[in-house]
């Protein structure tokens, strides 16, 4: 892997042609990317759960009202039962990841206290699992016209409903999703 090759902080648009169920019609951010595989959160699959349950679960007192409606998403079929926050990057807790300066994800208990508490970071994206690619994996599915990559873009991980940024990130592209035929050409 060489940095100009580097799928950290890129988006995964998933083809129209891509039927797996978890991963249909999905939009990823890849938080780590290497020689031993990458690490993502679907980012625009809400669930029906909202972070409030999940504090109510770990015991965590809700000061916030609005912490308790922000909504939990299915970030991937890997370890469902785990919690990943993505946030911006003005604060750092025990188990944090800096992506960039801007984008970090954490996943220690301290930051859900923070934002219980209303004092979390400023944009935050709360995910259940997480996808994962083995070594290689991920560049096979690429060149089979799985997924498109792009640089990610926070207004899109942060701040357009949850329907709108898989178009939205293939848009970043010029691509236009609605115009691409649900399988692959052979030539």
């Amino acid at each position: 892997m060489t940095p100009e090759h580097d799928l950290t902080d890129h988006f995964l648009i998933a083809m129209p042609g891509l039927k797996d169920p978890n991963f249909s019609r999905t939009l990823s951010y890849i938080c780590e990317y290497g020689e031993q595989g990458a690490m993502g959160i679907v980012v625009n699959r809400p669930t029906p759960m909202h972070l409030g349950e999940m504090l109510d679960q770990l015991g965590i007192t809700i000061e916030d009202p609005h912490a308790a409606e922000i909504p939990l998403y299915w970030g991937g079929p890997v370890q469902p039962e785990r919690g990943f926050v993505l946030h911006s990057g003005e604060s750092r807790w025990d188990a944090t990841l800096a992506i960039t300066p801007e984008v970090c994800i954490t996943t220690s208990r301290d930051v859900l206290e923070a934002i219980a508490r209303g004092e979390g970071p400023a944009r935050i994206l709360v995910a259940l699992g997480y996808a994962g690619w083995g070594a290689g994996q991920l560049e096979t599915e690429i060149t089979s016209n799985a997924w498109l990559s792009g640089p990610a873009d926070e207004a899109i991980l942060f701040k357009l409903p949850p329907e709108a940024r898989w178009q939205a990130a293939a848009s970043l592209l010029g691509v236009d999703l609605n115009l691409i035929a649900g399988v692959a050409g052979h030539a």
